[in-house]
């Protein structure tokens, strides 16, 4: 599934509220002794990480037409020594509890790629669901909700800053209040195939978000820096993460070129990224965004992105 569809979808949802999953098995009574099936082997052991930096992932870390189920991604995940996923739906939050995981970031409600924060006339309609989602995301302990500027249409950008800020102001209290952070997301407007880029997005170059992020003044309205649309717009990655760092809430990554996983194939050094951030103390998450490259197995995959930026 697309990350634009998933958001699309979840924000016709709204702040859904979680339904009860419980499920038991036993073996089947009267069965021969011979037939009895051997207790199940305990897990392995998640491995050991340094801990600087806290990586995530992303469904579409596990590959487009995966055949792993949720339940079994969060299995590999906690295993490699991953702490959560981002973008996940309030249906599947048992889930990552079962496996001792956190909802990273919870997906937009109230907004979509197309239409973000900018449209005034649809500001009631985005208050309401922020403050639906951030009540939700409180009750169960998650971090941070991603939302978006959106694409201009003819608005702006100083117009864009307006708008936007005049919505986040009416809902910055309330996340005060509940102790859960709303983070704009920066993308690319470069590339118009949406698996890459974001066409027309107002929040394309990260001084622009910066900005709305001093307006509004709030310690709980930050940035979403997604490296991989960053070094597409403005480069310097480690030099921007150090200037715009005390408005950075949370981290996406893929590699660049082709928004695969990290590794020495592209462009950027991720294990030099993962030290910057450490080194700044970052205590948020980092989430992984990437695809796999073709022919690679998925679940390889992640322990070895994990690796590179466990620094």
């Amino acid at each position: 599934m697309r990350r634009r569809d998933f958001l699309t979808g979840v924000a016709a949802v709204g702040a859904a509220r979680l339904r009860g999953i419980a499920a038991t098995s036993r073996l089947g009574d009267g069965l021969p002794e011979a037939a009895a099936v051997a207790p199940a082997q305990p897990p392995a052991p998640a491995v050991a990480r340094k801990g600087r930096v806290r990586q995530a992932l992303m469904r579409v870390n596990f590959g487009a037409g995966s055949k792993l189920t949720f339940d079994d991604m969060c299995r590999e995940a906690a295993r490699a020594g991953f702490h959560g996923f981002d973008l996940v739906g309030p249906q599947d939050w048992p889930t990552l509890k079962k496996h001792g995981l956190v909802c990273t970031m919870a997906p937009a409600m109230g907004v979509t790629i197309r239409d973000g924060l900018i449209r005034p006339e649809l500001h009631d309609a985005i208050a309401k669901s922020m403050h639906d989602e951030i009540d939700l995301c409180a009750s169960n302990g998650w971090p941070n909700i991603i939302t978006v500027g959106g694409e201009r249409r003819g608005i702006g950008y100083e117009e864009g800053k307006g708008h936007c800020t005049a919505l986040l102001n009416r809902v910055k209290a309330h996340a005060e209040d509940k102790g859960v952070t709303i983070c704009i997301e920066v993308v690319n407007s470069k590339y118009t195939d949406p698996e890459f880029g974001r066409a027309d997005a107002i929040f394309d170059h990260l001084e622009w978000g910066a900005d709305v992020c001093r307006r509004v003044g709030s310690p709980r309205v930050k940035i979403l820096f997604d490296i991989y649309h960053v070094q597409i717009m403005d480069g310097d990655v480690c030099a921007n993460i150090r200037k715009y760092y005390p408005l950075i809430a949370h981290f996406h990554a893929a590699g660049v070129p082709g928004r695969h996983e990290p590794d020495g194939a592209q462009e950027l050094n991720y294990r030099f990224v993962a030290s910057t951030i450490a080194d700044l103390g970052f205590a948020g998450y980092i989430a992984h965004e990437y695809r796999p490259s073709p022919g690679r197995d998925p679940v390889e995959n992640l322990r070895r992105v994990l690796e590179i930026m466990d620094v």
